[in-house]
Parts: structure tokens; sequence; C-alpha cells
């Protein structure tokens, strides 16, 4: 473990040095104390696959004040029971333009293309954070087979609800934007809606499952979603 000042407004708690399921749950129960005690002077918190960027007022408490009291939390973060993870179905259709690179990774991972969906698809995710654009989350869980590079190119738009795969990750794009990872299918579920009284749907420490569908009945949730009758399967 070790502190690092973020400007004079925050402080970095690096708990690893990788991508794990350990350090993560040590991550988010590190974020889930400080806010149960809520400790003086914090403002917000930013968690990562590693680290928990914490946003303090420097007139409430001061750096090395700070430092000590969440390096006595961060011990304590390994045996926190936090609140049971929430368990979130989306469902993805891989059919056609909205699985554009289904077929190229397919041939990549040398895999027959209905193997790769029901690996992508048979698989628990976790979100470790959100990131990168609103809503998006950054999730591992695929089986090892499905692990691959990014694109060599990344594409300059993505549309919005794209489930892509890239290294040993998972995500779906929130909003339209550029990405890197191989677009394997689409959900027509917002991630991101800022009319929303909750406009982010998932949270860190969430675990995703994916439910293959149709065409046809992806266009039916679409049309739900957009009229604001359709609400995702969440435990």
């Amino acid at each position: 473990m070790r502190f690092l000042p973020a400007g004079d407004l925050a402080v970095s708690v690096e708990l690893g040095e990788e991508i794990s399921v350990e350090i993560n749950t040590r991550v988010r129960a590190l974020e889930f104390l400080i806010d149960q005690k809520g400790v003086p002077g914090v403002v917000e918190t930013v968690p990562t696959y590693r680290a928990l960027l914490v946003y303090y007022d420097p007139s409430i408490v001061g750096y090395e004040a700070l430092c000590a009291q969440l390096s006595t939390l961060a011990e304590q973060a390994t045996t926190t029971a936090m609140p049971p993870a929430r368990e979130v179905e989306l469902p993805c259709c891989y059919e056609g333009e909205l699985g554009p690179d289904l077929d190229a990774a397919a041939r990549r991972l040398e895999l027959p293309v209905d193997e790769l969906v029901r690996l992508h698809a048979g698989a628990e995710y976790l979100v470790y954070f959100i990131g990168f654009t609103p809503g998006l989350p950054y999730m591992t869980g695929a089986p090892e087979r499905l692990t691959i590079p990014r694109l060599d190119t990344p594409r300059v738009k993505v549309p919005a609800g794209s489930v892509a795969i890239g290294g040993i990750q998972c995500c779906v794009y929130s909003v339209e934007s550029p990405g890197g990872f191989w677009l394997l299918g689409r959900t027509p579920v917002r991630l991101y809606d800022p009319d929303a009284a909750e406009p982010i749907l998932l949270k860190p420490g969430d675990r995703v499952r994916f439910r293959r569908v149709e065409r046809r009945e992806f266009d039916d949730v679409a049309a739900r979603v957009a009229a604001g009758r359709f609400r995702p399967v969440i435990r």
C-alpha cells in the first residue's frame, strides 16, 4: 500500500500492482468504509482496478492526517463485509451489424462463432469500476480462451450499447465514442441515461450476465427502452 498525492486536493491510495479480484475487492471495501465512517473532509472517491482516488477538502483535513486515517481503514478493508453484490442481466444480440467483429474475433481466436458467443454469454462478469465515459463498466470474467489483443486500429465511433472484448477485459460502450475493443454484439439497455433518477445503471461490484437474444427481441426491448417502459433484471 502506498499513497500518492494527486494535485493538492486528492490522494491516490494504491493497494496493488495488478488486475485481480482480491485487490479490487479491497479497493471497493475501502471506499465502503470511508462512506460508512464518514471520514471528515472527504469529498468524493473514485475506484479503479487497484487504487482508490480520494478527493478531500484541505481546509477540513490535511494530507498527512488523511493518509493516516485511510491507512487504518485500508488495513480493515480486507475483512470488511460489504453489501451483497447485485446481479444484473443485460439482453445482448450477437447478430449482423450489431456484432461487426464477431466473425473476425472468432477467426483470431480459432473458435466457431457459436462457441465464441456461448462462452461470452455463459460467463459472469465483475464490474471493477466505471470510467472512460459516463457509465462504461470495466469488467473481467470471460474465460481465458477469449483473451484477445485489442484492435490494431481503434474505431473513431463505436455505437452506444456495443458489447466488446479486448485483452482480458469486457466492456459495454455506454455512449457513442472511440474504442479499440472487438465488438461482439449490442445491448439495447442504456447504461447511461442523463434523464433517469439514477443516470448510471451499473455499479462497482455488480455481477453482470449477458442473455443472448434474437434480433426481434432486441428491437422490441429497444422500443420499450425508448418509451421508458423497460427495466433490466437486477437481483
